[in-house]
């Protein structure tokens, strides 16, 4: 078996800007959050406004670190204490939920790409591996 052609461009770059977006928008939908729990948890300096603003302010942070090999495990951590936020306010255990489901499918994303590279199965390496035949035979 022969080894994947090289790359010249990074496919996990791109996948890392999906998680970094994808945290983004978590923070965007935590934030639409404020208002129910203004309303109906004794304002956003309550336990359960610090919580929310707790979880904004991490997952922000963690689109700077999601290059780094513990940037997953803690990404699912959070998401596991977001669900568990249900006991708080039902509104974020849905986020939590739902969000769970989505990285769940990127994951599963993540691994099928470092399948497909380490088998030499993307259209960039086999590009890569035909110019690189093509100049062999030249």
């Amino acid at each position: 078996m022969t080894t994947p052609a090289p790359l010249k461009k990074d496919p996990m770059k791109a996948f890392r800007g999906i998680m970094a977006g994808t945290l983004i928008l978590e923070v965007i939908v935590v934030a639409l959050a404020l208002p129910v729990i203004a309303k109906l948890h004794g304002g956003v300096t309550s336990l359960v406004g610090w919580i929310a603003f707790g979880f904004i302010a991490v997952f922000i942070a963690m689109c700077a670190f999601v290059r780094r090999p513990w940037a997953i495990p803690v990404v699912v951590g959070l998401h596991v204490l977001l669900i568990a936020s249900w006991l708080l306010l039902p509104a974020m255990g849905v986020i939590g939920v739902i969000f769970g489901l989505v990285w769940g499918y990127l994951l599963w994303l993540r691994r099928d790409l470092l399948q497909r590279m380490a088998e030499g199965r993307l259209p960039a390496q086999q590009q890569a591996a035909r110019e690189q035949a093509e100049q062999e035979q030249a």
